[in-house]
């Protein structure tokens, strides 16, 4: 998950945490000419964050990449960055590029296009084990199993709550992921039985859980408290004021939306309906 997800996905206790903070331009200010450069698809990405995207074109969101600027007639440039803390300041808002990819609805800094998929936090389990029934982190089942959770998520906050983080393995939040990839390595750690559950995000899990073929199970976290949000719908990222460009993404969002989906689902992203239930 890139660090911009990460404190997406970890909104229900960082508010106002998703990205660093910017005013939105006065109604008075004057219009800001659009910066687009028509002649190229320009995108910025994390060059070493699978699945979602690296320098060799390999993620989900570089297939998307390359399918949108297919649909336009252009060449796909990439702008290759860390997605840490300064992504968005150093590359969007820098103009050296126009498009960023896994943007979570409401995120500050950037203006939202229309979501293109939606997923949430999930179980993954042995298929040999039968658990793919548990019904969520209350389950009486958990208190005596030792589950993989990603520290500083809102399933960490859940797991406490219900007392399992006794037994529980903290995986790290941020990292840098040229050189640590902690969701693969919980995959990895549940395979090899030094874990019983792992819980984390979905793209994440479905995508090395998918590597293992069918012996671990992938189960959404449907039944958690209202209060707190484990599902997000994902967006692509543009400059604010840029609305030219945005209904532009925006129609190619919609007329490719189901080769988008065939992309996601290849990569094992779980992915939820508008009422919140499981995509088939």
């Amino acid at each position: 998950m890139t660090p911009l997800l990460r404190r997406a996905a970890a909104l229900a206790f960082l508010a106002g945490a998703v990205l660093l903070s910017a005013s939105a331009p006065s109604r008075a200010d004057p219009p800001r000419p659009e910066a687009v450069d028509r002649s190229a698809l320009r995108v910025c990405s994390d060059p070493a964050n699978p699945p979602f995207s690296n320098d060799k074109g390999e993620g989900f969101e570089n297939k998307i990449a390359e399918l949108l600027a297919a649909k336009m007639g252009v060449p796909l440039r990439y702008t290759w960055f860390p997605n840490s803390v300064g992504f968005l300041r150093m590359t969007l808002r820098a103009r050296r590029c126009d498009l960023v990819m896994g943007i979570v609805v409401g995120a500050e800094l950037v203006q939202n296009t229309n979501p293109y998929y939606r997923s949430g936090y999930v179980l993954v389990t042995r298929r040999a084990d039968n658990l793919a029934d548990l019904s969520g982190l209350a389950d009486p089942r958990l208190q005596t199993l030792h589950l993989g959770i990603t520290a500083g998520t809102p399933p960490a906050n859940l797991a406490a709550r219900d007392g399992l983080m006794v037994q529980a393995r903290p995986y790290p939040l941020y990292v840098d992921s040229r050189y640590d990839a902690p969701g693969k390595q919980m995959i990895e750690d549940l395979a090899n039985k030094t874990i019983d559950v792992a819980v984390l995000w979905g793209p994440i899990a479905g995508y090395f859980a998918k590597q293992h073929g069918d012996a671990l199970v992938v189960t959404p976290l449907l039944n958690e408290p209202k209060d707190t949000k484990l599902d997000f719908y994902i967006t692509m990222g543009v400059r604010p004021g840029e609305n030219e460009w945005k209904n532009q993404i925006n129609r190619l969002l919609r007329e490719n939306k189901d080769e988008i989906t065939a992309i996601l689902k290849d990569y094992g992203v779980p992915m939820l309906d508008a009422r919140g239930q499981p995509l088939p």
